[in-house]
C-alpha cells in the first residue's frame, strides 16, 4: 500500500469521528436552550423509545426548531418524577 491509500484510509475514519463530534455539539447547544444537557436529553429520548440518531437530531436542531422543541418537551417529561 502506498502513502496515499494509507492517508485516505485514515482520513475516512477521521471524517466520521469529526461529524459525530459536530452533531453532538449541535444537539448539546440546542438542548441547553431547553434547560437540558446532551446526555440527559439522549437518555430521556431513549427511555421514551424515540430512536433518532445524532445526525437526524442535529439536523432537526438547525432546520426544524419546532420539532426539536417537541422532542425536548418529551425528554423533560421523561425526566420529571411521575
Amino acid at each position: 500500500m502506498d502513502k496515499g491509500q494509507t492517508y485516505a484510509y485514515v482520513e475516512r475514519r477521521k471524517r466520521k469521528r469529526n461529524f459525530r463530534r459536530l452533531w453532538i455539539t449541535r444537539i448539546s447547544a440546542a438542548a441547553r436552550l431547553h434547560g437540558l444537557t446532551y446526555s440527559r436529553m439522549i437518555n430521556a429520548l431513549k427511555k421514551a423509545n424515540i430512536l433518532l440518531d445524532r445526525k437526524v437530531l442535529s439536523d432537526m436542531a438547525i432546520k426544524d426548531p419546532a420539532g426539536f422543541d417537541q422532542l425536548a418537551a418529551i425528554a423533560k417529561q421523561q425526566l420529571s418524577p411521575a
